[in-house]
């Protein structure tokens, strides 16, 4: 594909993709076209080194609305391909216009790696951003803030965090986020509690509908008393193990016997 073919393609995926509602199936119909085009023309693949500021950059907004209609559909290992290939382009083409998509795909990327418990690599990723962007930038701040929240336990504030995402993508992974500090609360509410009342649970878990929290008792196996409003976990009672005493007192009397003969 000619270079005006694929510049005429990218301007039709834009068009699409910014449209209120956009067409997620014919987006990722336009991205495979563009990606197999920018395969053959390298820009992908990087093996010439290329100086035509204007098709980097072209390239460099395919692959950003590559990453966002990654998430958009849910795809987490696309949206991870699209972030490693846009390396490149943030960091080895400095003389490319600024992109005013970097540091919300960089917060988004952070986002994805604190949402799959990868630590080391979040710690990792924010060493290669710039301190003044990783002080100041909220794109930036709302990961960081985030992982903060976790490590001190403050998981209201990780909920609070979907009032004030610096773009709607953002919302994808706090919500990822969210099912992990649910069932976290979960198993230790069970531990420590035979019920809870179904208000305290929503209210524990961060849930506003009651059907969302009867949604979640039902994937916790959880026992739902409609007239009494409460939730019963499984006791200690349920997980009882029969230890067979009898035949154990039988075997301590058999070796005690022994001892007295041998003694």
């Amino acid at each position: 594909m000619a270079v005006t073919e694929v510049k005429r393609l990218a301007d039709t995926l834009k068009q699409e993709y910014n449209k209120p509602n956009p067409d997620l199936a014919k987006c990722g119909q336009y991205l495979s076209q563009l990606k197999i085009a920018l395969i053959e023309l390298s820009y992908l693949t990087h093996e010439d080194k290329h100086n035509n500021v204007e098709e980097l950059a072209l390239a460099r907004d395919v692959l950003e609305i590559g990453a966002q209609w990654s998430v958009r559909t849910k795809d987490i290992p696309s949206f991870e391909r699209y972030m490693a290939q846009l390396q490149t382009y943030y960091n080895d083409y400095s003389n490319l216009p600024p992109s005013s998509l970097k540091y919300n795909l960089i917060g988004l990327n952070l986002l994805c790696l604190l949402s799959q418990n990868r630590i080391s690599d979040f710690h990792t990723a924010l060493e290669q951003i710039e301190p003044e962007q990783l002080n100041n930038n909220p794109a930036i701040q709302h990961p960081v803030k985030l992982e903060q929240s976790l490590m001190e336990g403050s998981y209201n504030r990780v909920w609070s965090s979907r009032s004030v995402v610096p773009a709607p993508e953002y919302l994808f992974f706090i919500d990822i986020l969210m099912d992990t500090i649910r069932n976290e609360i979960a198993s230790c509410s069970e531990k420590a509690y035979t019920s809870l009342p179904l208000s305290d649970a929503g209210t524990l878990l961060f849930f506003t509908n009651m059907q969302d929290i009867l949604n979640f008792a039902k994937e916790r196996n959880w026992k739902v008393n409609p007239m009494e409003q409460k939730a019963y976990f499984h006791s200690d009672e349920d997980e009882k193990i029969n230890i067979p005493a009898d035949q154990i007192i039988k075997q301590a009397m058999f070796y005690a016997r022994d001892m007295d003969r041998i003694v």
